[in-house]
């Protein structure tokens, strides 16, 4: 029970800082100077960079192997989102904004952007996002059954494009119709990471599925479903 009670803090903590996210980039990155630009851009690196740092470390087998001898196996995907929550909320809360703007652009986009997040969030729910997020896991756990990795399996937009989650962030990260120099700043960084971190997941997605991973590389473009699907 202790640990699906953990698993659930730690989702709450996904949804609010998932939430958070969704508001900030409208407005709260945009937002008026506390400190001059040369002094703010390096606390901002520094944010940006703790997040990307943790999403690396804790994604890797070796880590998870050493976390779960301190924590229980089911809690391990939690640890890592409730890990990756508290840190996008540090990130978001001690955001130094730049105002400075870069370009001005209609309000359309916020209809781009609205899709982006959209597309982000229903990804999930494309493959297991009970899984993704650490529940699945920790109610097997409760119910004392046995857990078994999902499988590998094309289904909606991730049989056009094999990381459609994160083709929406990069959407949302760069669709605002104010593009300030702290935001883009945040978009640039923001890509990529994503660019670089999808190496290391597609890395040990090859480990994980052997011959079927490699095929459906081959077979569908990474982020942007540029080609017709063979």
């Amino acid at each position: 029970m202790k640990v699906f009670g953990y698993a659930v803090i730690a989702y709450a903590a996904f949804l609010s800082s998932t939430v958070w996210a969704i508001v900030f980039l409208t407005g709260p990155i945009d937002g008026p100077a506390t400190r001059p630009a040369w002094a703010a851009l390096p606390i901002d690196a520094a944010l940006l960079l703790a997040f990307a740092v943790q999403h690396s470390v804790m994604a890797r087998a070796g880590f998870k192997r050493r976390l779960t001898r301190l924590i229980p196996q089911p809690a391990e995907r939690s640890t890592f989102v409730l890990a990756a929550s508290l840190l996008m909320v540090a990130l978001f809360a001690w955001w130094q904004p730049v105002p400075r703007v870069i370009w001005q652009t209609g309000s359309w986009l916020w209809v781009v952007y609205a899709a982006g997040w959209a597309l982000a969030i229903g990804s999930t729910f494309m493959v297991d996002h009970a899984d993704l997020v650490g529940l699945k896991q920790a109610y097997r756990h409760l119910r004392g059954q046995e857990y078994r990795p999902p499988e590998f399996k094309e289904r909606w937009l991730y049989r056009w494009c094999r990381h459609p989650m994160m083709l929406g962030l990069v959407i949302a990260f760069w669709a605002t119709p104010r593009m300030t120099a702290g935001h883009l700043f945040f978009a640039v960084a923001g890509t990529a990471y994503i660019l670089v971190g999808i190496e290391f997941e597609e890395r040990d997605l090859r480990s994980r599925f052997g011959t079927d991973y490699p095929a459906y590389e081959k077979r569908v473009p990474s982020l942007v479903p540029w080609r017709s699907r063979r």
